[in-house]
């Protein structure tokens, strides 16, 4: 089966070069060294769950190296959703939960 156009290889590196996404490596940057504004620190998330980790982007890759491809894709989108569940999560509901188990 010969690979379809535009599906790049999920390995490749974030592409840092385009002008478009200059604003996204500053933004990671602030937000590693804890300088990051609200509005960077939104856009670093986004960059790293949607750019990095690609966990709106479809893991399967067909073709002859296909389930290797998609293997190594699924392997980048459990890492978005990690962080996509870990922004989801009640914290007030875990402290709780955890004050319960101590006085339980």
């Amino acid at each position: 089966m010969k690979k379809p156009s535009g599906i790049p290889p999920p390995w490749l590196p974030f592409d840092w070069s385009l002008t478009q996404n200059v604003s996204k490596v500053a933004a990671i940057k602030a937000l590693d060294s804890g300088t990051a504004t609200s509005e960077q620190q939104r856009l670093a998330m986004t960059a790293i769950i949607e750019d990095l980790c690609g966990y709106y982007d479809l893991s399967y890759r067909p073709g002859e190296d296909g389930a290797r491809e998609t293997a190594f894709a699924e392997g980048k989108r459990f890492v978005g959703a990690q962080l996509v569940k870990l922004t989801k999560l009640d914290i007030n509901r875990i402290n709780r939960a955890l004050r319960e188990k101590r006085n339980g």
